[in-house]
């Protein structure tokens, strides 16, 4: 039996390495195709960029591992099934259970691991990514001249330039305007040809412009904009500026700035911090159910002479809301309804404008409690997997990477569409929490049940000829034929 393990645990863990790096580089691949823009042209060196994907590789694991463990269990079993190594281990009297007991044992360290990582490693590279991926948007751009095209890349400065020679880089029919003074366009250049070269520590730019003018607006205090203002010309057959560039170097901000967000936190810290967010949420509904109550229900007597005159109502017992209302006069009665409206709209807006803050408060509560219910999903996910592809590999009994990656790939789409559906659900305040992180599981798990049961008894779920067969017994045309006979 050792043999026999040693060979189930070598056939396993060649296909789920080589499938959860296939899925590693597709969706690192995916997740490229979206921030593309935000990389490309910032000047960044290498190690920064190694350092970028590293942390969003570590943040994609929890998509890959699972659909690694599907694809490799089915590729296994399948792989078995087809050389009949399945059913020569049937024949000897070892059971699918025992055979798939070195890879259940397996598939438990590993939900574990993915629990650890889930609970420690994830919220790191969470907090890593998040902020790197910040500063690279903050990072400026490397000027990248287009002819006819404003450019903005070059800082407090906007650019266009005609045409420009390749393979001498004088550029021709320039416009140029200056924002340094934060005053619109009160600053404008035109030259016919200049050129434009970096110095050796990128830090400064170096414009030389040759024959041109510049338009300034002479400043005034204070500036109307309605009005005209005087302006000069300055005229030049050479002009040289240097402008200096904040440089490609990555500026880091800090990172406790986010690492309160419920992506960056573990268990006990979403705990902890669930646990304010509810304080704090109570305490507001307290404090305005308290404001509202003793603003519009219980208005205090504003005066002695409003004290002396309730006590005597309180005296005589009059105090009926109706029979004091049908002894006022009809204007004091148009008067009384119309500032008992006035009062209900602004009670009615403010109890809707509070709602909507309070809704909001507990939005962003659920997501830290969707939080805590994903560092067990992930562990889940993949033991689930494992009971579908293991027996789904023994019955289809086909490996490679063609019948096994077309039945992964539509398992792992219906759980992930049910785990987002049900997940947004949650976040809009639809279903419980529970509910909305593990429904993917829930829905899933049955299936895995009732393929586990189907392999063990050898039952031929995807046998297209019983399914053929079954259909023409219930052919009406065939009972006809019968009743005619």
């Amino acid at each position: 039996m050792k043999r026999l393990h040693s060979f189930i645990l070598k056939s396993f863990l060649g296909p789920l390495a080589f499938t959860f790096f296939i899925c590693m580089f597709v969706l690192l691949m995916q997740f490229l195709w979206r921030y593309i823009d935000e990389l490309v042209g910032k000047g960044l060196e290498w190690t920064i960029i190694a350092e970028f994907l590293f942390y969003v590789s570590a943040t994609l694991v929890p998509m890959a591992l699972p659909l690694a463990i599907l694809l490799a269990s089915i590729m296994t079993f399948g792989n078995m099934g087809e050389n009949y190594e399945l059913t020569a281990m049937k024949a000897a009297g070892i059971s699918l259970q025992r055979i798939m007991k070195p890879l259940i044992i397996l598939i438990i360290l590993i939900s574990l691991g993915a629990f650890y990582f889930s609970n420690y490693i994830m919220p790191v590279a969470s907090l890593k990514t998040t902020t790197l991926l910040i500063d690279i948007k903050k990072q400026n751009p490397e000027l990248i001249l287009k002819e006819g095209i404003f450019t903005n890349d070059l800082p407090k400065f906007s650019v266009k330039v005609g045409e420009i020679d390749k393979n001498t880089g004088m550029m021709y029919n320039l416009l140029i305007y200056d924002h340094r003074e934060n005053l619109g366009n009160t600053d404008v250049t035109i030259a016919d040809s200049g050129t434009m070269v970096t110095s050796k520590d990128k830090l400064t730019l170096n414009l030389t412009l040759y024959s041109g003018n510049i338009y300034q607006e002479v400043k005034q205090k204070p500036r109307n904009r309605n009005k005209n203002h005087p302006s000069r010309r300055i005229k030049f057959q050479v002009f040289k500026q240097n402008i200096s560039l904040p440089g490609t170097d990555l500026k880091r901000s800090d990172e406790n700035r986010y690492k309160n967000s419920y992506r960056m936190l573990n268990l006990k810290q979403l705990d902890q911090q669930e646990d304010t967010l509810k304080f704090k949420l109570d305490e507001d509904k307290h404090i305005f159910a308290k404001s509202l109550s003793s603003k519009y229900f219980q208005k205090e007597p504003r005066n002695l002479l409003q004290d002396s005159v309730k006590s005597v109502l309180v005296k005589q017992k009059i105090l009926d809301a109706d029979s004091l209302f049908s002894n006022l006069s009809l204007l004091k009665r148009q008067t009384t309804i119309s500032y008992a409206l006035d009062k209900g709209r602004k009670t009615r807006e403010t109890i809707s404008r509070k709602n909507n803050e309070l809704s909001a408060q507990v939005k962003w509560q659920r997501k830290f409690t969707n939080e805590w219910h994903r560092k067990f999903t992930l562990p889940f996910a993949c033991f689930i997997f494992f009971f579908i592809g293991a027996p789904l590999g023994a019955i289809i009994r086909k490996g490679g990477l063609g019948m096994p990656v077309i039945v992964s790939i539509l398992f792992f789409i219906i759980y992930y569409i049910i785990s987002m559906t049900a997940e947004r659900f949650s976040k809009e305040l639809v279903i419980e929490p529970v509910w909305g992180m593990w429904m993917s599981s829930l829905v899933v798990l049955p299936l895995g049940i009732i393929l586990t049961y189907k392999a063990t008894t050898d039952s031929s779920v995807f046998n297209i000829e019983n399914y053929i067969d079954f259909f023409k017994k219930i052919n009406p045309l065939n009972l006809f034929k019968k009743k005619d006979a």
